[in-house]
């Protein structure tokens, strides 16, 4: 290691004071020190760089070229310094870190954008970094540790990975996503059967396989086989072939919001579903690894407030 590199933070400071007072005396006096250390200690930097840093008459005390190119970098190494001792405080508390979170797109349609908002009012010091992403991509993230925590979805009370901790955001049904031009969008009265032998379009269940099976098991109990007519993994893409009439597709409720041309939204009334059972629901959870440290602490804590108020 070079000698300048070897020039402690104490002799960076007194180089300091004296280029900010341009007098030894004041400047020993600022730092309750005599004027022959500093005297001694500036020589001593100086040596190390091999140049002057002070021009020094009897009258006067003035910066040198290589002394005021010094002064900006100086302040800046003093300022990192003693900001160090906060910087390591916050991370051990979680005040200060990163975040990377991932979340289904039908959490977008909801209370995410607001949380966000809040949460990085709430805490500045932590820096989210977001990326969208299906259920079972978020959770070989979060087994991998390439993610801190997510947002799923599931199926009421079937978590998809029990070794995380969790937290529900709560459920709501699935509702039918229709083709704008079929009969069926604009009936008064729905026919459960006639509803049930159209194409669906439907994630893959290795998305989302609680959901997957739940829709299944919907139709099974009222005597039908659901006739595949497209798979697609994001809900837009799903809303968008529902709108170019390639079938239909549920959804949940929230999903509503995401407005297409072409798409109408309905939900089952509850007299079609009475012989079968309701209709299909989903669950929201929020998911973290039980080991997760400060920065996922303090998220899951905004959460539970978020959801309490």
């Amino acid at each position: 290691m070079s000698d300048e590199l070897r020039i402690e933070l104490r002799a960076w400071r007194q180089f300091l004071v004296l280029a900010e007072t341009l007098h030894f005396g004041r400047a020993a006096q600022q730092l309750n020190m005599t004027q022959p250390p500093l005297t001694l200690a500036i020589r001593q930097i100086e040596a190390r760089l091999g140049t002057a840093l002070f021009d020094r008459t009897r009258r006067r005390v003035a910066l040198t070229p290589a002394g005021e190119a010094l002064v900006s970098p100086v302040r800046q190494l003093l300022q990192q310094a003693a900001a160090l001792g906060a910087v390591a405080s916050g991370a051990g508390s979680g005040a200060v870190g990163r975040l990377r979170l991932g979340f289904v797109s039908t959490v977008g349609f909801g209370l995410l954008p607001g949380w966000l908002r809040d949460f990085r009012l709430a805490e500045p010091g932590i820096h989210v970094v977001l990326r969208e992403a299906t259920t079972d991509v978020q959770l070989a993230a979060l087994a991998q540790g390439e993610a801190d925590a997510g947002f799923v979805l599931h199926a009421p009370g079937m978590l998809p990975a029990p070794a995380l901790e969790h937290l529900s955001l709560g459920t709501e049904p699935l509702v039918l996503a229709l083709p704008a031009a079929s009969p069926l969008a604009g009936a008064r009265r729905l026919s459960l059967p006639a509803l049930l032998a159209q194409p669906l379009i439907i994630f893959p269940r290795t998305i989302a396989p609680s959901i997957h099976d739940a829709v299944f098991a919907f139709y099974h109990r009222h005597g039908a086989a659901p006739v595949i007519g497209q798979e697609a993994i994001q809900m837009q893409t799903i809303v968008n072939l529902v709108s170019a009439g390639l079938g239909l597709a549920w959804v949940p409720e929230s999903v509503t919001q995401l407005r297409r041309d072409g798409v109408a939204y309905r939900q089952l009334p509850p007299s079609l579903a009475a012989s079968g059972g309701a209709a299909p629901r989903s669950e929201t959870s929020l998911v973290w690894p039980r080991d997760a440290g400060p920065v996922v602490e303090r998220f899951v804590r905004f959460v539970r407030t978020s959801l309490a108020t």
